[in-house]
């Protein structure tokens, strides 16, 4: 393209001389004509240029946009643990909770370990569980339905962590969430089958201020704990980052 101007403005310059010399033409024109073939020259330039721009498709610049756009992503996964319950009847104070199995999952550094979520990272979460049990309310016993006639169903979820100066070696828990909940009152009947089971879910969930290093578990009643209902979406704990 250079080399096109050039050839092109000497090429002028030469048509100007020649004219010059076989007429009178006014001193401007010449310098006239010069520009006019530049300018010529710089909007071809410029027309180039584009084309080869269209041409190579998305830059360095649009590269790098996409690999922001991916790293901003990784980084804005939200912290989130959602588990499912069994009955283990190795286990007397609380259900066995499952990772991977069903609808649970785990991200963002939310664990399960020792039965026990542990938190990643200093911040507000949400903690949610859930207890569904199938009880019977009838009663062959006489003694039973008089001195114990009220089912109740219990659930509660306890926080260890640091900040309330304990250590390992004692591992020492603070309620942070309980709930009590009367599911039926027990009769009296000679057919207990005939009866049938009553269900209910214990449902409880708050935001808490929680510090890295926090473990938190479920306790449930003993007696309870063969009742539970332990298919999916009936029993269930889990957390998530605000």
């Amino acid at each position: 393209m250079e080399g096109e101007c050039k050839v092109l403005l000497d090429a002028a310059v030469d048509t100007e001389a020649r004219k010059q010399t076989m007429q009178s033409v006014k001193p401007s024109s010449k310098l006239t004509t010069a520009l006019l073939a530049f300018t010529l020259c710089l909007t071809g330039a410029a027309a180039v240029l584009v084309f080869n721009r269209h041409a190579k498709g998305p830059g360095r610049d649009e590269d790098n946009f996409d690999l922001r756009h991916t790293l901003r992503q990784i980084s804005n996964v939200r912290a989130a643990i959602h588990l499912q319950g069994e009955y283990n009847p190795d286990m007397n104070t609380s259900v066995e909770w499952k990772n991977q199995v069903d609808q649970s999952h785990s991200q963002g550094g939310l664990e399960l370990n020792n039965n026990e979520i542990v938190i990643p990272q200093n911040g507000l979460y949400f903690i949610y569980s859930q207890a569904s049990f199938r009880v019977s309310c009838s009663s062959s016993d006489a003694d039973d339905t008089t001195s114990n006639s009220m089912v109740h169903l219990s659930h509660t979820v306890k926080r260890w962590s640091t900040s309330y100066g304990n250590d390992d070696a004692k591992k020492s828990y603070q309620t942070i969430l309980h709930s009590v909940r009367t599911a039926c009152q027990k009769t009296a009947s000679s057919d207990l089958d005939q009866e049938g089971s009553w269900f209910s879910a214990v449902y409880m969930g708050a935001v808490f201020n929680l510090k890295k290093g926090d473990r938190l578990k479920t306790v449930m009643d003993k007696k309870m704990l063969p009742y539970l209902e332990d298919e999916p979406g009936k029993t269930f704990f889990g957390v998530f980052a605000l």
